[in-house]
Parts: structure tokens; C-alpha cells; sequence
């Protein structure tokens, strides 16, 4: 046996020894029990116990356990959600992109073009990403008009496939939360999905805009949050989608021809219960960490005028490194709700020694393997860059993020939804078992970043889904590019 596997070996002893900690005392007091005193001895004490005194002890216990479930909130369950698949015509090779550029030097000049072109191929993003109908005319139709009809394009389809997937009518909908960041027409999107769907009349709905790419995730928070106080056999439908019709920006900074390269269409629908009955995940612990109080964090993401009167949304270049340190913010109150105690006494050693040897010597501070809590990773498809910084923050591998690079290879980013999308995938390669964690992560605009944790209940029966005509294909390798554009 090999040094590497003596390691292996040790540290699979001191997670056993540690994240069992209780059972080990109870077994060695027992042990020590059992030989100090006979059988017939320990017997004859258990006789000698009243048995008014026993039934009182069982009847305290059960009380406290009943009190205890009492107190503790409700379960929140996903039942089953779905996603937008577009087809083949909306697709937008960089080819097209190039083409239609160069057809329209009255809105984009030169170097534009080939800025634009260059981030595309630097980007992760592949040929078969899809943008809406608005972006295939010439110039783009940025019309109301467009953007509603892209809207009921992917909303209702994410909604229709949700409800194809499981037993839930949408008459037994009691809540329906609605997330898009920048276009929120009148009546909002949660009206519409009233309206189509023709919910009842007591359903209550929220619409949540200007939150970017994390509304999913915010939705999931706010759901969390009506489910515990609700009465039991409550069903929320959420829907999280970004439309983009409206908001081609037709100028040429670059900082705001950004979002043109990376975001694409896509939608995701979720149906959430308070009841575990046809559930597929139970949720675990929601965290979101909130740093607009920083100017230059508030400033990331911002949707402004260019010189030129055109609007469009500015990406800060340091959009990585934000999302990095709002991640460190809210690792730092995630982790200790979902870390086992092996890795938890391994933090607050490196934490403690750090505080001895402070000012004479520098002491790097353990990272926590969040595998030892996590079997799979959501990571929101913001951009090739973002998806780094966060693997490298986290100590991941290839593996763990393979579903955030191939979902944005695939689809682009398609904002608030794009984690549902990598879940579909972990689901349709036949990755997730029973009893599997899921660790979701979503960043958007304010600067907000978010974690969502699930258990699988139960896998899905088949991979059926936005990936069903493409995911023997993946993973695809993709090619190392230069970072500095």
C-alpha cells in the first residue's frame, strides 16, 4: 500500500470516527457497561424499575419527540419541473452571428463584430445555442409585440412540460411565482400564466423582476418560505425565464455587447409542495447573500445608456472575481448547515491555529471539501469565466462541473433557469440516485449570490427532457482559449 492510499485510507477512518461521533461514545459506554456488570446483573436492575416509572419515561419521550416535530417547520418538496427546448430554427451558429453583423454596419461597426466574434469563441458556448425569432430579422425586432410572443413561446412550453410530467392539475396550483429581470409588460407574466392556464380565483401570484440570473433560485426562497406556513397539500408553480426580444443592444460598447454573445432564450418551470406525496427532491437548506452595499458590486450588473442614448445591460470585467467573493460571503453561512462535522472540526483547527500564529507566521486556512456533502453541482451558467472562478474557489473537478460547461455549451446562458437546465442533464447521463445532494449556485444582479440544497426522493424514470436529442453527444471537450480578449 502506497503513501496515497495510506491517506485515503486515514482519512476515511477520521470521517467514520468524527461524522459518527455519537454513536462511537454510545457504543464504548456500553462496552464499558457490559464489563463492569453482568447480564443477570443489568437484567435484575431492569426489574427492579417500577413499572409506573417506565410508562412515565416512555410517555415524557414521546412527548418531547411529538413537541419537537411540532416546532420544526414543514418540508418543502419539488415534485417535478420542466424545461423550454427550442427548436432547430431558432438556432444562431457564430456563422449567422457574423453574417448578420457584417449585413448590418449601420448598428455595429468592424470592431465591434470582431470583438463580438472573438468573445463567442472564448465564450463556451456552442453552435447550437438558440436565440428568439426578434434576433434572426434585420435589424432586430425589439418590438412589444416580439417580446410577448417570445414570452408565451417559453413560458407556456416550460409550463406545459412540467404539467405533462406529473399528476399535478392546474387546478390544485395555490401559488404561482413568476421571475424575468428586465422586460415586465402589463399585465405581468403571472397574470399570463393565470390567464392560460385558468387557475382559480383565490390563487395567489408574485411577479419578481430586476433580480438576473438568480430569481430562480430567489423564487425557490420565497416558496420555501410560503410552503412552511401553509396548510399541508399546498402546490407552488414557478416559472423562471429571461426574454430577450427587447433587449438587443444595438450599440457598440463593448462591456454592453456582452449579454448579445451570452444569454440566450430558454425557460424553466418548477411545481413545489409542502407534502412529500409524488415529490422527486426534498429541499434543504436556502442561503442568499446580498452585496449591494459594495458600489462596485451594485455597479456589476447594470442596465443603463450608452453615449449614444441605446440601452442596453453593462457586464462589469470584473464580473468573475465578484462573483468569487460573493461566494466566499455566502460559503462562509452555507457551510457550516451542510458540512459534516469531519470537515467542520478540520475549518475551525485551521481557524483556531491561525489565531495562535497570527503575526508570526501565514497560515492558509483549510478549504472544505464540499464533496463530502454534495454528490452533484448546479453551477449557474453565467460564462465560461464564471463557471472557473467558482471550480477554483471550491476546489471542484472537471466532473463536478461538467453539467455547468455542457449546459452552457448546449443552451448559452439562459439566466435564472440555466440550473434546472444542468439538472436535467445530471438526470438524463443517469448520474442521480436516491438519496443524492444536489448543490445549487446562481448569481444575479445587485450582487446576489444564492444556494439551494436538494436530496433526490426519487430519480427521474427516463431522460425525457430538454436534453433527449442531444445528451449522447456529451460531454463534448471543449478547447483551451486565451482569456485576454
Amino acid at each position: 500500500m502506497n503513501s496515497a492510499q495510506h491517506v485515503k485510507l486515514l482519512k476515511t477512518l477520521y470521517q467514520l470516527v468524527v461524522n459518527n461521533f455519537l454513536a462511537v461514545v454510545a457504543v464504548a459506554a456500553a462496552a464499558t457497561v457490559l464489563q463492569r456488570a453482568s447480564l443477570e446483573e443489568i437484567l435484575g436492575r431492569a426489574r427492579a424499575v417500577r413499572p409506573v416509572h417506565g410508562l412515565l419515561a416512555l410517555l415524557a419521550a414521546a412527548a418531547a419527540a411529538k413537541l419537537r416535530r411540532m416546532r420544526r417547520p414543514k418540508d418543502v418538496y419539488l415534485v417535478e419541473y420542466g424545461c423550454f427546448r427550442p427548436k432547430a430554427c431558432f438556432r444562431a451558429p457564430f456563422a449567422t452571428c457574423l453574417e448578420h453583423a457584417h449585413l448590418m454596419p449601420y448598428l455595429v461597426d468592424e470592431e465591434s463584430v470582431r470583438f463580438a466574434i472573438r468573445l463567442l469563441e472564448r465564450s463556451g458556448l456552442g453552435e447550437e445555442t438558440c436565440v428568439p425569432d426578434a434576433y434572426h430579422y434585420m435589424p432586430p425586432d425589439r418590438s412589444l409585440q416580439a417580446s410577448r410572443e417570445e414570452t408565451e413561446l417559453v413560458i407556456f412550453s416550460a409550463v406545459d412540460d412540467v404539467f405533462a410530467r406529473t399528476s399535478v392539475k392546474p387546478a390544485d396550483i395555490d401559488v404561482v411565482i413568476v421571475n424575468c429581470s428586465i422586460f415586465t409588460p402589463t399585465p405581468v407574466f403571472a397574470d399570463m400564466v393565470v390567464n392560460k392556464y385558468k387557475l382559480r380565483a383565490d390563487v395567489q401570484n408574485v411577479n419578481l423582476s430586476g433580480m438576473g440570473c438568480s430569481a430562480g433560485l430567489v423564487s425557490v426562497g420565497l416558496a420555501k418560505n410560503l410552503l412552511q406556513v401553509a396548510q399541508p397539500g399546498t402546490h407552488v408553480l414557478i416559472v423562471s425565464t429571461e426574454i430577450l426580444s427587447s433587449q438587443y443592444y444595438v450599440g457598440t460598447e463593448r462591456a454592453m455587447l456582452l449579454p448579445n454573445c451570452l444569454f440566450r432564450m430558454g425557460a424553466a418551470a418548477m411545481i413545489l409542495s409542502n407534502t412529500p406525496e409524488r415529490a422527486r427532491f426534498k429541499l434543504g437548506r436556502v442561503v442568499r447573500t446580498v452585496t449591494a452595499a459594495r458600489d462596485a458590486d451594485y455597479r456589476c450588473v447594470f442596465q443603463e445608456e450608452d453615449d449614444k442614448g441605446n440601452t442596453g445591460i453593462r457586464l462589469s470585467k470584473d464580473l468573475a472575481t465578484t462573483a468569487g467573493h460573493a461566494l466566499k460571503t455566502n460559503v462562509a453561512a452555507f457551510g457550516p448547515l451542510v458540512l459534516p462535522p469531519s470537515e467542520q472540526l478540520l475549518v475551525a483547527l485551521s481557524l483556531h491555529k491561525r489565531k495562535l500564529l497570527s503575526g508570526r507566521a501565514k497560515v492558509r486556512l483549510y478549504r472544505p471539501d464540499f464533496r463530502t456533502a454534495f454528490e452533484h453541482f448546479c453551477i449557474h451558467a453565467g460564462g465560461r469565466g464564471v463557471i472557473d472562478e467558482v471550480q477554483r474557489g471550491l476546489g471542484l473537478s472537471e466532473e463536478d462541473v461538467e453539467a455547468s460547461r455542457m449546459t452552457l455549451h448546449r443552451f448559452g446562458n439562459t439566466s435564472s433557469s440555466s440550473v434546472l437546465y444542468e439538472l436535467a442533464y445530471i438526470e438524463a447521463k443517469g448520474r442521480m440516485r436516491k438519496g443524492d445532494r444536489v448543490w445549487m449556485i446562481s448569481f444575479g444582479a445587485g450582487f446576489d449570490c444564492n444556494s439551494v440544497a436538494w436530496e433526490c426522493v426519487k430519480p427521474a424514470a427516463d431522460a425525457d427532457g430538454p436534453w433527449e436529442d442531444c445528451v449522447h453527444r456529451y460531454p463534448v471537450q471543449l478547447p483551451e482559449v486565451v482569456k485576454d480578449i
